[in-house]
């Protein structure tokens, strides 16, 4: 784990539990409500899905928005690349439409985005409640569902994960465990340690660490080391690194998280790991995440050319 303090732990993860629970604020110093009608349901590019899963036992709901020209006449027939995107911790499916301007972004882009129902799971198969199951979910039920209803292609070339805070260290974590899967993976604000902060850690912040124990369990157990994403990555074979998606990671400048983001890139650099690492004015919040989710887009339309 990257060496901080107990009290800029603390600093870090309340900024995270605000930054998820913010409601209203500005984006680039335009009200948020400004957007919020072009991101309803009742727009033909978003279609929300009730999803009952078997795995979780509950109604996992997602969003899925589609390509400009994916109804009409002459596209009817194609299957499109598809970014499966991440929320952070405390956060919902319904967050990238409602905070950011990912509507407005797409536009130019023929691809589909699905925002899954992650809860506080940790994209993570939990040690200790059998029926909380967000990694399986996602690789099992998800996808294969997405793949079914929509035309999204199923080739590794044509997919791509991303997220964050939260939802980045999950987007690292199944690029790294299931690379057969993904021709990208991106991470914005990683919360990448999140498999090895212990109860010590989190000391007066026991409303994060109830998210986390049940997920990872023992501070020494089988699933904390499964999901341990320094050590997943630090010891790759290089024909496991030649097998990777591309790593793309980014963290702001007055992020409390960018010491941890740094020492991973690190990791990346020394194990020759093809990534992209860009630290750029900004914080924990959404204003950050709304202009960098459009270099997640632009990447991810690169890497999907190369598939065509």
């Amino acid at each position: 784990m990257a060496k901080y303090s107990r009290i800029s732990l603390a600093l870090v993860l309340v900024a995270i539990f605000s930054a998820a629970t913010a409601g209203g604020s500005t984006l680039s110093g335009r009200p948020l409500a400004q957007h919020v009608l072009t991101q309803t349901p009742t727009n033909p590019r978003v279609e929300t899905i009730q999803f009952e899963s078997k795995l979780v036992g509950k109604i996992l709901p997602y969003n899925v928005l589609l390509p400009v020209n994916y109804n009409q006449a002459d596209s009817r027939t194609k299957r499109y690349p598809v970014i499966y995107l991440l929320h952070g911790l405390t956060g919902h499916y319904n967050n990238w439409l409602d905070k950011t301007n990912l509507v407005d972004y797409t536009t130019a882009y023929e691809f589909i985005i699905v925002m899954p129902e992650g809860n506080d799971g940790w994209y993570t198969d939990s040690a200790n409640v059998p029926t909380d199951k967000y990694e399986s979910y996602i690789l099992q039920e998800l996808i294969p569902n997405v793949e079914k209803r929509f035309r999204a292609s199923g080739e590794r070339g044509s997919r791509a994960i991303a997220g964050l805070s939260m939802g980045g260290y999950g987007a690292l974590k199944f690029g790294v465990k299931h690379p057969e899967m993904f021709v990208l993976t991106a991470s914005l604000s990683g919360a990448l340690d999140a498999a090895s902060w212990t109860e010590a850690d989190l000391k007066g912040l026991e409303f994060i660490w109830r998210t986390l124990q049940p997920v990872f369990g023992a501070e020494k157990g089988e699933t904390r080391a499964a999901n341990d994403l320094r050590k997943l990555f630090s010891e790759l074979t290089a024909q496991r690194i030649a097998a990777l998606p591309y790593v793309y990671v980014d963290c702001g400048t007055e992020d409390g998280l960018l010491e941890i983001n740094r020492s991973f890139v690190d990791i990346l650099t020394k194990q020759k790991i093809p990534h992209e690492y860009r630290q750029l004015p900004g914080n924990h919040s959404w204003a950050y995440w709304d202009a960098q989710v459009q270099e997640v887009l632009r990447i991810a339309a690169k890497k999907f050319a190369k598939n065509v």
